[in-house]
């Protein structure tokens, strides 16, 4: 998609990123510059993008959930994304309008890509979560939440689900639309580090 090998950004796409992201004419360019220089193949692969995403938690384990977050914006699973795609991932992770971040959460959730989720799938992503907490952080957490087990029962309850029971995007959306606190329950709650990260990575 886009103008990714040339060594400026194409018009068309630098329209379309300012309209799907915060980013600014000039923010965008500065990622496209960079973005060249790391992939000058127009093209950046998971192990990469989980490199990047681990300097931005020194701390913990972005790892698995690096993964997960390259899997869900690797739409036609080629094990790579172009520039558009890259960004929109860091928007999203970092910031993004509620509907299209829960529309990405869904995405996340759904790993094996059959339209709806599990609890099992619920329990792998909460677990990816979790090793991105540092052990500091998971002391003060909820009784009711301080293990990937029980935060992932607790998303399942707020969704009045059975064990083998499935949720579709949309009861999913809406779910966490009624109730703030699903929200909080299933992404990694200090999506701010991200963008303080990323906007380091610009200067």
């Amino acid at each position: 998609m886009g103008n990714t090998k040339s060594g400026s950004l194409s018009k068309e796409l630098l329209e379309d990123l300012k309209l799907n992201t915060r980013y600014s004419e000039e923010e965008l360019h500065a990622w496209y510059q960079s973005f060249q220089k790391e992939c000058p193949s127009g093209r950046i692969t998971r192990e990469k993008f989980e490199s990047i995403y681990s300097s931005f938690f020194p701390d913990a384990d972005p790892s698995e959930y690096a993964r997960h977050v390259f899997r869900s914006f690797d739409t036609n699973a080629d094990g790579t994304l172009d520039f558009r795609e890259y960004v929109v991932a860091l928007h999203l992770t970092s910031s993004g309008k509620t509907l299209q971040k829960l529309e990405w959460a869904f995405a996340l959730y759904d790993v094996d890509g059959n339209g709806t989720i599990s609890k099992n799938e619920v329990q792998e992503i909460v677990k990816a979560i979790f090793k991105m907490i540092s052990s500091e952080d998971q002391k003060h957490l909820p009784e009711d939440e301080n293990t990937p087990q029980k935060r992932a029962d607790k998303v399942w309850n707020f969704f009045g689900k059975n064990e083998n029971d499935k949720i579709s995007e949309g009861e999913f959306i809406q779910g966490v639309m009624d109730n703030k606190d699903i929200l909080r329950l299933i992404q990694f709650d200090k999506p701010q580090k991200v963008q303080e990260k990323l906007e380091e990575k610009q200067q």
